[in-house]
């Protein structure tokens, strides 16, 4: 059973409620977590289509470094200005932009 009071000091810095985040892991997330390999269930079927880690792994060039950016809404401005200045610093650099999907925040852009 996870210690949430200090899952949250370490991932986020602070275990205070007022934190959105933290509120919603340690008021809203279930009392249990689940992880390793799940034998017997699907992938869930998406309408667009997806790849796994490993597919993801495959079509990115060998030994050349990776810029990568995971998002859960359509990215925005700052967030191009973010991944462009990232890819500059990171000489001869891939950039993967690695969508999500998840549930959404106050403020977000629908997908």
């Amino acid at each position: 059973k996870p210690n949430k009071v200090v899952e949250a000091k370490e991932v986020y810095g602070t275990s205070s409620l007022e934190h959105p985040t933290v509120f919603s892991l340690v008021q809203e997330t279930g009392a249990y977590y689940v992880g390793g390999n799940f034998h017997g269930i699907n992938s869930v079927a998406f309408p667009y289509p997806v790849q796994t880690p490993a597919e993801v792994r495959a079509v990115l060039p060998e030994g050349k470094p990776v810029v990568a950016f995971q998002n859960r809404n359509p990215i925005h401005r700052a967030h191009f200005e973010l991944l462009v200045c990232a890819q500059r610093d990171v000489k001869d650099s891939t950039l993967l932009v690695h969508p999500t999907c998840g549930l959404t925040q106050p403020g977000d852009i629908d997908g």
